[in-house]
């Protein structure tokens, strides 16, 4: 499966600019997009529900083709969500590394 490099995260408690707060995330998240270097920073509420991998340590995104299929095998961390209706994110382990892979819809 081809994977394309997205975002890398990083884990934040200084408030950023333009942030969007995902509300069932508790987590409040800067557009990588707008990033020179396609950094999103995220900075959590004290009552997130995100595990604590997720909220401590920085990450790579990608887009694939198919989430149920990225995710086979692997060390899930957090099981896929749709974070709208046109993404759905789940971030898994692989050795050391924890990375967010992400499914577009049309």
């Amino acid at each position: 499966m081809k994977a394309k490099f997205h975002h890398f995260g990083v884990p934040t408690t200084v408030k950023g600019s333009k942030e969007t707060f995902l509300e069932d995330a508790g987590v409040y998240i800067t557009d990588p997009e707008s990033h020179p270097y396609s950094v999103e920073f995220l900075r959590f509420t004290p009552d997130s529900p995100m595990p604590d991998p997720i909220k401590k340590t920085p990450h790579a995104a990608f887009v694939v083709p198919s989430l149920d299929e990225a995710i086979k095998g692997k060390q899930v961390i957090l099981p896929p969500m749709e974070v709208s209706p046109t993404l759905r994110v789940a971030f898994i382990k692989d050795g050391d590394a924890l990375m967010e892979v992400m499914e577009m819809k049309e």
